[in-house]
């Protein structure tokens, strides 16, 4: 595999961080430089103090100054990068469902697609490519960014920019928490009161089958999330019930554990759900996790226009929201 360094300012040894990247992440700014392929490699160098930014040790979340030297040691420099075929290309499968994907909307600096569940976005942890390869690949735009992350099995809007200037205004939004993000879930049980607010402290914890996230008062980091029930169920005596969330922070699967922790288990939540209430689940028809990012609003990165997206919800959730015959 070619590592793409693109910069006029570098070296085989040294990138040297450019000023429309001023402000980028350390972790960020190798991927960006490397490919995505790189993650697991670049995050354990980083961490052992490997990567070293003019001259000093650097943690993955150092923010860089332009004119900044990155030190790449030996595995990371050009076609000596110590990286394992892993099948990086994109697959003819993957590809073709990729370009079927309605597109919510495009223009010079933004793309936005409705994500289907199980899809990954991004290759790594056992996936050679993911969504975000893939429309790089097909849609000819190398430059392509994750404005944000969707887990594997969440559906729905999914945003993009085709540029760095984008990206980073775009992420300076989901920082300050000028985006607002409405996901509808289906959850175990029928919620009371009927509307509030989940707040809590999520750290990591034990990795079984996967990253886990778990409330951790005095480690972990605020997250808080408003809902509203919207409706409720009883079916082949199964309670369950449609919420609209509202999430004020964006911790890995904060919506998941919030709910689960609450008593609400997203159903077919195989991670946090309980085992009987994935089974009735499963037994009324059920099949995959039932949260949907529904809507995203935000302002346009350079129109400075305010921007609404909607995805419809997918054809799996109808049959459980219909009145039993």
């Amino acid at each position: 595999m070619e590592v793409n360094l693109a910069s006029s300012e570098q070296s085989d040894s040294q990138l040297v961080v450019s000023p429309d990247e001023e402000g980028s992440r350390l972790d960020r700014f190798l991927l960006r430089r490397l490919g995505n392929s790189y993650r697991t490699l670049i995050m354990r160098l980083v961490r052992k103090g490997n990567v070293r930014v003019s001259g000093k040790r650097a943690k993955p979340d150092t923010r860089l100054v332009a004119g900044d030297t990155v030190f790449l040691p030996a595995s990371l420099r050009g076609d000596k990068a110590d990286v394992p075929d892993s099948g990086e290309s994109v697959s003819r499968l993957l590809l073709d469902k990729v370009a079927a994907l309605p597109v919510l909307f495009e223009d010079d600096c933004l793309l936005a697609v409705d994500k289907p569940a199980g899809m990954v976005v991004h290759g790594g942890s056992g996936h050679g490519a993911g969504l975000i390869e893939a429309l790089k690949e097909s849609r000819g735009l190398p430059d392509l960014r994750l404005a944000h992350r969707l887990d594997r099995d969440t559906s729905g809007v999914l945003l993009l920019a085709k540029n760095l200037i984008a990206l980073r205004k775009l992420s300076e939004s989901f920082r300050e928490r000028d985006m607002q993000k409405t996901y509808f879930a289906l959850v175990a049980g029928h919620p009371y009161p009927y509307a509030g607010r989940m707040q809590s402290n999520l750290a990591k914890g034990a990795v079984i089958g996967g990253e886990r996230m778990v409330v951790d008062d005095e480690e972990g980091k605020e997250a808080i999330t408003d809902y509203q029930v919207m409706m409720e169920f009883a079916r082949d005596g199964f309670d369950y019930a449609l919420l609209a969330l509202n999430p004020h922070s964006g911790r890995t699967h904060q919506l998941r554990v919030q709910l689960q922790g609450d008593g609400y288990a997203i159903l077919g939540d195989n991670k946090y759900g309980d085992k009987e209430e994935l089974a009735a689940f499963r037994a009324i028809g059920g099949k995959g996790l039932m949260l949907h990012a529904w809507r995203l609003c935000f302002e346009h990165p350079v129109k400075n226009k305010p921007m609404e997206l909607r995805a419809a919800l997918p054809d799996n959730w109808f049959r459980l929201l219909a009145e039993k015959d």
